[in-house]
């Protein structure tokens, strides 16, 4: 895989296209916490557990099972107790958290491409 430069203003930039096609798309409406956890859950290695995934994004296990509980209603993730310690539930993911982030991703790259409708609406050039 090949390095990119951008500058700041530039990645936000791809950010924000990404964002409004994600928009346009209707697309579920997630904050940047539960972006954040889905993503974990989907390109780090599992097991994850809301104690593992609280520790590893340093925020509060009540913030990470609000997410879950929202990840979950969408069907992005799903909960399932763990076998070996029924006292754990396992954060797992879903053929449609999978299809979500893999259509997020190609939106991010038609964004880097410049290949989103409403593309014209750039960041003003004093930026």
């Amino acid at each position: 895989m090949s390095r990119v430069e951008l500058n700041e203003l530039q990645a936000l930039d791809i950010w924000r296209r990404a964002i409004v096609a994600s928009v346009r798309a209707d697309a579920p409406d997630l904050s940047a916490r539960q972006m954040a956890l889905l993503l974990t859950v989907y390109l780090t290695p599992p097991p994850h557990t809301v104690r593992g995934l609280a520790e590893l994004l340093n925020v509060s296990k009540p913030a990470i099972t609000r997410a879950v509980n929202r990840l979950s209603e969408l069907g992005l993730v799903r909960r399932k107790v763990d076998d070996d310690d029924r006292r754990s539930v396992l954060i797992q993911r879903t053929v449609r958290g999978s299809v979500f982030l893999r259509e997020f991703g190609e939106l991010i790259v038609a964004a880097a491409g410049g290949e989103t409708e409403g593309s014209d609406d750039a960041l003003p050039s004093q930026y």
